[in-house]
């Protein structure tokens, strides 16, 4: 019987999958407190990791993590802040406020998914600002990372997949950490209501292939 138990994201740094795709953002990201100007832009496409190692330097450097205060800059302490998505749905005042703060010595990330000099902002200022920040890019999920996250995901629900499903699952799934956690999850459940095993064939059959795609990989 499947028990309906939470369960709660875990951003624990040395949890994190290092590959060639994001060894030169964890290198960044690790490098504080020793970043040009106290700050660091962290960019790439969705499902890349961008949260997990923002999370993992927040707690870390004690910073707090603006999306949690809902940007209320009053309620914001002196120290180390986290910007998450700071390319989408901040104002320009906002994030000008959140680069000077570093000036003073409060360590700023910020996460997004384009370069910070192609971020839709006004003022000439901010537009500087952002141009000369230290910003660093991490790539889509190699195998090496979403092997690393498939097989991860599949321990934390107890499930030892047979050798020949990885690289099975790494041929057809869609290439970002997040659709790697829908997989596991949409595989258990598959698995739980037929009351069959985590095989090739179930899996076939949770991800709609042609019974006949096989054959091409062989």
């Amino acid at each position: 019987m499947r028990l309906a138990l939470g369960r709660q994201h875990v951003f624990d740094r040395a949890d994190f999958i290092v590959s060639d795709r994001n060894r030169e953002a964890v290198a960044a990201v690790d490098s504080w407190p020793n970043w040009p100007g106290a700050r660091l832009a962290l960019f790439g496409p969705q499902g890349t990791g961008k949260t997990h190692l923002a999370r993992a330097w927040a707690a870390r450097a004690g910073a707090v993590v603006a999306s949690d205060l809902g940007l209320d800059l009053a309620r914001a302490p002196v120290g180390p802040i986290v910007v998450e998505d700071a390319d989408r749905g901040i104002s320009d005042d906002v994030l000008f406020h959140l680069i000077n703060r570093a000036d003073a010595g409060a360590s700023l990330l910020l996460t997004a998914r384009t370069a910070p000099r192609l971020w839709p902002v006004g003022l000439p200022d901010l537009k500087s600002r952002l141009n000369a920040l230290f910003a660093v890019e991490i790539g889509a999920p190699d195998d090496t990372v979403l092997e690393g996250l498939l097989t991860r995901f599949f321990r934390d629900r107890h499930i030892r997949p047979e050798p020949e499903l990885l690289p099975y699952l790494l041929r057809r799934m869609e290439r970002s950490a997040t659709a790697a956690q829908v997989l596991v999850n949409r595989l258990d459940e598959a698995a739980d209501t037929s009351g069959r095993p985590i095989t090739r064939a179930l899996a076939r059959e949770v991800l709609g292939a042609d019974d006949r795609s096989d054959d091409l990989f062989e």
